[in-house]
C-alpha cells in the first residue's frame, strides 16, 4: 500500500558538483593515488550479475582488461545466461508496481543520496575504477565519474520535479483537470557504453527516477566501474529488482530483452551501426509488444570546428587540441574534422597547432603530467591505425603522430592529418580515437565550406564556430542548423555540462532527446489526463436544442 502524500515537497537547491583540481600536493591527489594503489593491490575483482538484489554467478566468465597493461585485467565478470536474463526481466516486472507507487519525494531522496555517495564516500574509488579500467587520466575521471554522474542524479531530481509540475492551465467551472506521469508499461532496457561512467549511471537511473524498472547491460569495457555505481544505487536505497545488473554478451542479452513482450523502452548509448540494427529488430517485433516501445539513443559523431578568417588563432588552436585529444578522442563529441582558412593556416595556425600537439604527453595514469592515455582495447587500436593508413593511402599528409604501440597498452600517438579532399575517408567516417583531419579552405570559399560541413557526413552531434565577427557566427549557425545538436561559439565541441548544455544530436547521431534536461524524462513516462467533475448535469440536451 502506498504511503499517504502528506505534503508537496520542494527538492534542495541543485548546483553543479564542484570539480577538484588534483594539483601537486593536494589532498585530492593523495586520496586518488591511495584509492588507485588499493585497487591495484586487490585486482582482479570478481563481478557477479545482480538480480532481485542477489548475486548470480553463472560461471561463464569474461575479463575486463587494463587498457594500460593488457596482460592484466581489472575484473572477471559473470556473463548473464538466458535464464539469468529471464529472471532479471521477471523480477523487474514484479518490482514495478511498488516502485512506481512510492511517493515521488522518496524516490527523489534515494537518488539525491546516491549523488552524495558518488561525490563523497565513493568518489576516489569510482574514479580509480574509471582510470584503471577505462583509460582516463585524473581530470577526465573527475569530470566524468565524480562530477557528471553526481550532476545527472541531482539535476534529474530537479527536472522531474519540474515535469510533474507541468499541469493543464485551464479548468472549466465545476471541474478540475490534472495530469499524472505514469511509468511505462513493462520494463526498460539500458545499454551503456565504455567511455563515460556517468552515462553508465544515467541510462538506468533516469528511467528509474520516474518509476520504471530497468534491466541494465553495461559495457564489457566498463564493467567494474558500473558495478560500483550499481552498488551505490543499492546503498542509497534503490529496492531489489528496480535495477537489474546483467553484464554479458551484448547481442544475446539485448536480443533476449527486446524480444520480450513486456519490453517498453530502450535507453542506449553506443555505435550508430548497433543502434540502427536494434531499431530494426524492435520494429520486427512490434506485433509481440503491448504498445510501441520508446527508443532513445545517443550514438556517433563526426564533429567539426569551423574557423572563420576573423577567428582569434591562439584560442582556436588550444580549443582544438583539447577537443580532439582529451581522452584520446574517445568521446561521442570529440573533434574529428577541422576547417581552417588559408590566411590563418599559413600565418601561424598550422605552426601553433603542431607545436601544441607535440607537447602532449602520452603515458601512464601513474604520471599525472600525461595528457594522453591508451585507447580502450585491441579492436579500437586496430581500427584507428587502419584509418591512419587509409588516410595516407588516399593522399593525406601526416603532419604529426600517425604511429602506435600496443606492446603493453593500446597507445596511439596524437595524430594530425592534412587532406586536400574534404570528402576523404577520415573527414567522413567516425574513428573514435586521437586523430584529427584538417582541410584548408580558401578564404573566399567560406560559403561552400559551410555546405561541405553540413553535407559531408551522416552525423549531427556537435560543432564549434570560431569567429570574432558576430554576423559570421549568425550566418554559420543558420546554415548549419541541422549539422549539430550542440553548437559552441569560440569554445571546443566537447564538454557539455548537465544543467548547462543539454546534450544530444540528430541525423545518425541519435534521437536528440537531450540528456541532462527535462526532455529526456518525457520519453520514459506515459501521461494520463484526469478530469474530475464536481457538478452533475441537469439535462443531456445542449443549450441550442431548446426552442
Amino acid at each position: 500500500m502506498a504511503t499517504p502524500q502528506l505534503a508537496t515537497f520542494k527538492a534542495p537547491e541543485i548546483l553543479n558538483e564542484p570539480m577538484k583540481g588534483y594539483g601537486p600536493g593536494s589532498p585530492e591527489r593523495k586520496g586518488l593515488q591511495d584509492a588507485i594503489a588499493q585497487m591495484e593491490k586487490e585486482l582482479p575483482f570478481e563481478v557477479p550479475c545482480v538480480v532481485n538484489g542477489k548475486e548470480v554467478k553463472t560461471g561463464k566468465l569474461a575479463k575486463q582488461p587494463l587498457p594500460w597493461d593488457h596482460a592484466n585485467h581489472l575484473c572477471t565478470y559473470h556473463e548473464a545466461d538466458p535464464a539469468t536474463v529471464e529472471s532479471a526481466i521477471k523480477g523487474a516486472l514484479a518490482a514495478k508496481a511498488e516502485w512506481e507507487a512510492m511517493p515521488w519525494n522518496d524516490r527523489a531522496a534515494i537518488f539525491l543520496k546516491a549523488a552524495d555517495l558518488v561525490s563523497g564516500k565513493y568518489r576516489y574509488k569510482l574514479m580509480a575504477a574509471t582510470i584503471l579500467g577505462q583509460g582516463k587520466n585524473a581530470w577526465q575521471a573527475e569530470i566524468d565519474a565524480a562530477a557528471e554522474l553526481s550532476d545527472f542524479l541531482r539535476f534529474g531530481v530537479k527536472y522531474v520535479e519540474e515535469l510533474y509540475a507541468v499541469q493543464p492551465p485551464r479548468n472549466t467551472a465545476g471541474s478540475w483537470n490534472r495530469v499524472e506521469y505514469r511509468a511505462l508499461e513493462g520494463f526498460v532496457l539500458a545499454v551503456s557504453p565504455f567511455n563515460f561512467t556517468a552515462i553508465g549511471g544515467n541510462l538506468p537511473g533516469a528511467p528509474a527516477l520516474v518509476g520504471n524498472t530497468v534491466v541494465w547491460k553495461p559495457s564489457p569495457a566498463a564493467t567494474y566501474s558500473n558495478y560500483i555505481v550499481y552498488k551505490i544505487f543499492e546503498e542509497a536505497g534503490v529496492p531489489p529488482g528496480v535495477i537489474q545488473f546483467v553484464p554479458g554478451p551484448p547481442e544475446e542479452v539485448v536480443g533476449q530483452a527486446i524480444a520480450h513482450p513486456e519490453f517498453a523502452a530502450l535507453h542506449f548509448t553506443g555505435s550508430t551501426f548497433v543502434f540502427k540494427k536494434l531499431w530494426k529488430d524492435i520494429a520486427s517485433n512490434l506485433d509481440n509488444y503491448k504498445g510501441y516501445p520508446r527508443i532513445v539513443g545517443e550514438t556517433g559523431g563526426k564533429n567539426f570546428h569551423m574557423v572563420h578568417p576573423s577567428a582569434e588563432v591562439k584560442n582556436a588552436v588550444l580549443q582544438t587540441v583539447r577537443a580532439a585529444f582529451e581522452y584520446q578522442g574517445q568521446k561521442c563529441s570529440a573533434l574529428s574534422r577541422l576547417y581552417v582558412p588559408a590566411s590563418l593556416w599559413n600565418n601561424g595556425f598550422k605552426d601553433q597547432l603542431l607545436t601544441e600537439v607535440a607537447k602532449l604527453k602520452v603515458g601512464s595514469y601513474q604520471d599525472f603530467s600525461a595528457f594522453i592515455g591508451p585507447v580502450i582495447g585491441r579492436p579500437a587500436y586496430t581500427k584507428i591505425i587502419d584509418y591512419i593508413q587509409k588516410a595516407k593511402s588516399a593522399g593525406g599528409e601526416i603532419l604529426i603522430g600517425g604511429t602506435g604501440d600496443d606492446s603493453k597498452g593500446y597507445y596511439v600517438q596524437p595524430t594530425v592529418i592534412l587532406t586536400k579532399d574534404p570528402k576523404s575517408v577520415t573527414m567522413v567516417e567516425e574513428i573514435f580515437g586521437p586523430v584529427l583531419t584538417v582541410y584548408v579552405y580558401e578564404d573566399d570559399a567560406w560559403d561552400e565550406t559551410l555546405t561541405l560541413i553540413d553535407t559531408t557526413t551522416q552525423y549531427g552531434l556537435t560543432g564549434s564556430i570560431f569567429s570574432t565577427d558576430r554576423k559570421a557566427l549568425i550566418y554559420a549557425t543558420n546554415r548549419l542548423r541541422n549539422a549539430a545538436g550542440n553548437v559552441y561559439y569560440n569554445e571546443k565541441c566537447t564538454g557539455a555540462v548537465v544543467g548547462q548544455q543539454p546534450f544530444g544530436g540528430a541525423r545518425a547521431s541519435g534521437t536528440n532527446d537531450k540528456a541532462g534536461s527535462m526532455a529526456i524524462f518525457y520519453r520514459f513516462v506515459s501521461a494520463r489526463s484526469i478530469k474530475e467533475n464536481f457538478v452533475g448535469l441537469e439535462d443531456y440536451l445542449y443549450p441550442s436544442n431548446f426552442d
